[in-house]
């Protein structure tokens, strides 16, 4: 547990570094971008091939990519409807600041130190689904929302199309499902890049992070917060009676309290929405998700 707490530690004293890097001009405003572009088409695609590589994944345990992607369609509806009544641009912000989750860099570590394979290979189906939504999905549809006001699949299609990290993610879901294994070289530099995933993605955070404490801000921020652990506990009680596994059930109830992506700022910044309070939204997210999870490990482990 101690290794749990200590990790989570660290994400956020690597939030802070990078907000504290900022507020010293060590950063300038415009380096979001850069860092954001970096995690969007490098490292968290590299994490993708390392985490993947090697892993021989049964067709039948789609169901769990299903789950993840009925809970990222639910969460979409959801923060649309949060934001009913306010303007265009905050129903596009909940649409994509909701839902996904944040696996690769924060939860899979959790379920890797105390679940093992079981938890690894969980984790990894769930968030092939989540890539759905995450990765384009969300954003596709939170563009319709902000450009037009009405859902488009053509736009959602074609954010799906340009994001590396979703194509990425399904061709090593589909290279598993083949047994196919990528040649060494190629997964040693996944395992570097990929690596430097979780650090580059949570300074980013940092970096991103603007809360000007006006009652706009923390009413949206309440509003999705409250609306993610609402949906997370009811999700994380029905997966605790499915007919499954003890380690696997496990697996899915933390993977239910997931922070939110740390892929959205970025996709924030490129709707061009506001990318501060994003960041805001998703570092608190994180803060309220490592309580939930450690809390989910110690009374199921």
């Amino acid at each position: 547990m101690l290794d749990v707490l200590t990790r989570a530690g660290c994400f956020i004293m690597i939030i802070v570094a990078g907000y504290v890097l900022r507020r010293v001009n060590f950063f300038k405003e415009g380096d979001f971008t850069v860092l954001s572009k970096i995690t969007l088409k490098i490292t968290l695609p590299a994490a993708f091939v390392s985490n993947f590589s090697g892993k021989q994944l049964d067709p039948s345990m789609l169901s769990f990519s299903l789950m993840a992607l009925g809970a990222g369609i639910l969460y979409m509806i959801l923060g649309y409807t949060v934001n009913m009544r306010k303007e265009r641009e905050d129903r596009a912000f909940g649409v994509l600041n909701l839902p996904g989750y944040n696996i690769g860099n924060f939860t899979l570590p959790f379920l890797q130190s105390f679940l093992g394979p079981a938890g690894v290979i969980t984790a990894s189906l769930f968030d092939a689904g989540n890539a759905f939504v995450c990765l384009g999905g969300a954003f596709g549809v939170a563009s319709s929302i902000r450009g037009t006001g009405k859902f488009s699949i053509k736009r959602v299609l074609k954010a799906l199309s340009r994001s590396v990290a979703f194509l990425t993610c399904i061709t090593m879901m589909t290279l598993g499902m083949l047994g196919i294994t990528l040649p060494g070289a190629v997964i040693q530099l996944a395992d570097i890049v990929g690596g430097a995933n979780a650090f580059i993605a949570m300074l980013m955070l940092g970096v991103g992070f603007k809360f000007s404490g006006e009652k706009s801000q923390i009413g949206m921020i309440v509003r999705l917060l409250a609306a993610r652990y609402g949906v997370a506990l009811v999700l994380a009680t029905v997966f605790y009676h499915l007919p499954l596994d003890q380690e696997v059930r496990t697996a899915l109830m933390v993977l239910a309290f997931s922070p939110i992506s740390s892929s959205v700022p970025a996709f924030t910044e490129e709707m061009g929405g506001d990318a501060g309070l994003s960041a805001a939204v998703n570092s608190m997210s994180i803060i309220c998700s490592m309580v939930f999870m450690i809390s989910i490990l110690m009374v199921m482990l």
